[in-house]
């Protein structure tokens, strides 16, 4: 993928889209590619995490270890980020993420991902609707659960 397709596609997710194209170059050109093939582990739940990952192509399934064994809660696909809890929280993964198809990711360092939000506090308020978006679906997977239960 070209440095202009990169561009593009960051231009594309809604948590850059207010940022000046001089800082999504500096982005695509200063952050790494990572490739994972079908079933490998782009990270483990519990594992410390110091990075997130832009999925540029491919999909991937999140889940959760439970005593009743790893239960799938999302799947992430293009233009997803990923791996941000651990770095917002300076907590261990909350989950783990499996490819499920081959994934081309871009790797943001934490400090990079600091620096952006820092400099562009509209990005802040966008990790902030989709972690809000995130919580609303995993409570509205709650109460189904737990009503079926009942």
């Amino acid at each position: 993928m070209s440095l202009n397709e990169e561009l593009e596609l960051l231009r594309n997710i809604p948590l850059f889209s207010n940022v000046e194209p001089s800082q999504l170059k500096l982005l695509a050109f200063t952050s790494d590619r990572l490739t994972f093939a079908p079933g490998q582990e782009l990270f483990h739940q519990g594992d410390s995490g110091d990075t997130a990952y832009i999925i540029m192509d491919g999909e991937a399934d999140v889940t959760v270890g439970t005593p009743a064994g790893e239960i799938s809660v999302a799947k992430v696909s293009k233009n997803d980020l990923i791996g941000e809890i651990a770095i917002l929280c300076d907590v261990p993964r909350t989950a783990t993420v499996k490819a499920i198809s081959e994934v081309t990711t871009l790797v943001i360092t934490k400090d990079l991902f600091f620096r952006l939000v820092a400099d562009f506090p509209q990005m802040g308020i966008e990790i902030m609707r989709e972690l809000a978006r995130r919580l609303e679906r995993t409570t509205a997977q709650l109460c189904e659960a737990l009503s079926a239960q009942g």
